[in-house]
């Protein structure tokens, strides 16, 4: 395992979400082939994932409501398997 370098987890990047889970739990990232690639915290819960996934970090607020962070796991935060 490595910590990430300089990459973080951003709505943008998301292409479906998987499970219930609440902001502050540690999910897994898995490409399309379901393999994991690494581990964080994330930001948000499943539920709000879902509504954000795809978006762009500036329409999160409008999305949501409200927004505590642009990425969906920061960069320290991340794992890299």
């Amino acid at each position: 395992m490595r910590k990430a370098g300089g990459c973080s987890i951003l709505p943008a990047g998301i292409t479906d979400v998987e499970g219930e889970f609440e902001a502050g739990n540690t999910i897994s990232v898995v490409n399309k082939n379901g393999h994991e690639l690494a581990r964080g915290l994330s930001n948000y819960s499943s539920e709000e994932l879902d509504m954000i996934k795809g978006a762009k970090t500036s329409e999160i607020e409008n999305i949501l409501g409200h927004k505590h962070f642009d990425e969906v796991i920061h960069r320290d935060d991340l794992v890299i398997l």
